[in-house]
């Protein structure tokens, strides 16, 4: 009787293993939606209202190199009147009201490299419909440039919080870890060179959000709401086979701007003399997919 009971045991072991490797098997393989963040730097040029723009006058740019970003918020339209929120809402990362008012949980946010996997979704968990357009909220980039210090280049590396409000307990920029335990406003950045890291903010408003949408569905001022089109919509039916893979690229077009005092197109920071930077936010959003 004694073996007879082991062995049923077995089978039920054996039986509950083979479901739960089944079960497992059938959510890897069910279709999803894959997004990932790309920046390109040949990518129009936008201000504000969607528009091909310069350099304002007075400023200089360069193109960041990156070295990762993160978002806070990504939304789906039907179509140009679908206002912000409105439309099918994929994502948005943690909150948190330890600093005061409600700010990006710094800690909890997805940061990836460019080009990576941002988000996975199943596709059938997505509401069904034809998307013409993406809202993409972003809220952290880490970048290098190139500055001058005594006529002579150097690169240093930027941390930059673009999102509507961050609650920050500490970051690291490249090597050097900065303590805030605060919330930072939108245009907070940290720039660390071989002499340590220094801080500052953006005046309030000088981040640059293009939204194409301007007339018929704007964005709350503050926010980081990149907004883009895709060429062909994105049609959803929840019964695709085969997983979607969305590329949100990202103008990066001479997107660090600082104020050009001595008109020679080169990021100064000599001290006493230092260009002070003026805008950090992404120049335009294309999406495709495949």
């Amino acid at each position: 009787m004694k073996i007879y009971f082991l062995v049923l045991v077995a089978i039920a072991i054996t039986f509950l293993s083979s479901c739960s490797s089944n079960d497992d098997a059938s959510v890897e393989n069910k279709p999803k939606l894959i997004v990932k963040l790309a920046v390109d730097p040949n990518q129009v040029r936008l201000g504000n209202d969607g528009s091909q723009t310069d350099i304002e006058a007075g400023n200089a740019g360069q193109n960041p190199v990156f070295n990762s970003i993160s978002a806070h918020y990504l939304e789906l339209a039907p179509n140009a009147s679908t206002f912000l929120g409105q439309g099918t809402i994929l994502y948005q990362a943690p909150e948190t009201d330890t600093g005061g008012a409600t700010a990006i949980d710094f800690d909890q946010s997805n940061i990836v490299a460019p080009g990576e996997t941002f988000l996975e979704i199943p596709l059938k968990d997505i509401q069904a419909g034809s998307y013409e357009w993406v809202r993409l909220s972003l809220s952290y980039q880490n970048y290098d440039v190139t500055f001058h210090f005594n006529d002579a280049p150097f690169t240093g590396t930027v941390a930059s919080f673009v999102g509507f409000n961050t609650y920050i307990t500490d970051y690291t920029v490249k090597n050097e870890q900065v303590t805030v335990n605060d919330n930072k406003l939108q245009g907070y950045w940290g720039f660390e060179t071989i002499t340590g890291v220094q801080t500052g903010q953006a005046p309030e408003g000088a981040t640059t959000v293009p939204n194409p949408l301007f007339n018929t569905s704007p964005i709350p001022q503050g926010s980081c709401v990149v907004t883009g089109s895709f060429d062909t919509n994105l049609v959803i039916t929840g019964e695709e086979t085969e997983d979607i893979v969305v590329t949100l690229s990202l103008s990066i077009n001479k997107s660090f701007e600082w104020i050009d005092t001595n008109g020679n197109d080169k990021w100064d920071v000599n001290p006493g003399t230092e260009e002070s930077i003026v805008d950090m936010g992404l120049r335009g959003l294309v999406p495709s997919y495949e």
